[in-house]
């Protein structure tokens, strides 16, 4: 049997697609960390977070991007967002601009009255990313 040009290119194109989809849909049904009982796999404090992303942004992303971070430090502001998510902002002990601002999970709704502007605390979650702010998501309080 014999393939002409076009069925080899239509082939190929199939398989590709087939492909494709198999790679989305493995990475729609991937089941999300829970980072409330997982381990951090890096615990620093919120002004050496920010001075790695400010320092070298390249290699703090290689560093923490994805990854589960326990960070401790002075709570600047606890506000709840536009869809009542509660955000924590730790700030820079030293003279930077940038904070780190962590979405915490719904779960942790209740433990918004324990936490109070100046206290320190120690947050664990996803780091997301920076953009003058360090964002960590799905965050919840180890203590307070």
């Amino acid at each position: 049997m014999k393939l002409t040009k076009r069925k080899k290119i239509g082939f190929t194109l199939l398989f590709i697609g087939v492909l494709i989809i198999s790679l989305a849909l493995s990475q729609y049904y991937k089941p999300h960390i829970d980072v409330y009982n997982a381990n951090p796999d890096i615990i620093t404090n919120a002004t050496d977070l920010l001075y790695e992303f400010e320092n070298d942004e390249e290699v703090a992303n290689k560093k923490f991007l994805d990854k589960i971070i326990q960070v401790n430090g002075q709570i600047s502001k606890v506000e709840a967002s536009e869809n009542n998510d509660i955000i924590l902002t730790l700030k820079n002990q030293k003279d930077g601009l940038g904070t780190v601002i962590c979405n915490l999970s719904t779960k942790e709704n209740k433990k918004l009255i324990n936490l109070k502007e100046g206290q320190i605390v120690s947050v664990k979650g996803i780091c997301t990313g920076y953009l003058m702010d360090v964002i960590l998501v799905r965050c919840n309080v180890v203590n307070n």
